[in-house]
């Protein structure tokens, strides 16, 4: 098996280098640079390009959303590269927000839950190869939302709307999955519409309720 190259973000540094110590006792991984802001961290990317960024999701400057803002210009400048964040908020926003444009190679586990090396390991394996892992207590406080139905409403989906669902978690507009699944953009449109009245997310905005959709549909054990 190839070695993952990672680098590591996390502005406490004894989290830093526990988190390092982690990383670097498994012979899967190649630890090649931490970081304690943005910043260095964005320079320890361009420097080394590693195969997975483990982050924290905030960090110096602002302490704000600075882990969340890294996968993104990831996704934008090393679309190839997975992110592992690690948070203590259950609260859905932040995982929105890291999936908003397609769940692949992406994670968001909570710090208080990644005490076993093999649970980070395995995120880590996952978003190198492409998949996705969301923590459960997440997706579960996003079901338990008034606004939001139980995650066996994705049991009322149609495969071709399960199908669809897939590929919507993939980051895909509804033209491209037309194309994916060789069907009319029309068609995928209402699909979709669909998919939403049965997840309840009809009155929601439509980037939310894409995401939400998504993250009910990882919830479900499925990868991208």
């Amino acid at each position: 098996m190839e070695t993952i190259r990672v680098a590591l973000a996390d502005d406490n540094v004894l989290l830093r280098e526990g988190m390092s110590r982690l990383v670097a006792a498994n012979d899967e991984f190649e630890l090649v640079g931490t970081a304690s802001d943005l910043p260095e961290l964005l320079s320890l990317i361009e420097q080394q390009a590693p195969d997975v960024v483990i982050t924290d999701i905030r960090m110096p400057p602002t302490g704000s959303d600075e882990g969340i803002r890294a996968a993104a210009w990831l996704r934008e400048h090393r679309p190839g590269t997975g992110v592992v964040v690690l948070s203590q908020y259950t609260a859905p926003g932040y995982a929105l927000a890291l999936l908003e444009h397609g769940s692949a190679g992406r994670a968001y586990l909570l710090k208080e839950r990644v005490a076993s090396v093999e649970e980070l390991s395995r995120a880590v394996r996952t978003v190198a190869s492409g998949g996705s892992v969301i923590d459960p207590l997440v997706v579960d406080e996003l079901v338990r939302s008034r606004s939001h139905p139980q995650a066996s409403s994705l049991e009322l989906l149609t495969p071709r709307e399960s199908q669809i669902l897939a590929e919507m978690a993939q980051g895909k507009s509804n033209a491209a999955i037309a194309a994916a699944l060789s069907v009319s953009e029309r068609a995928v449109e209402k699909h979709t519409n669909s998919i939403f009245a049965k997840l309840g997310l009809s009155e929601e905005k439509d980037v939310n309720r894409r995401v939400k959709a998504v993250l009910l549909f990882l919830s479900r054990g499925e990868t991208t």
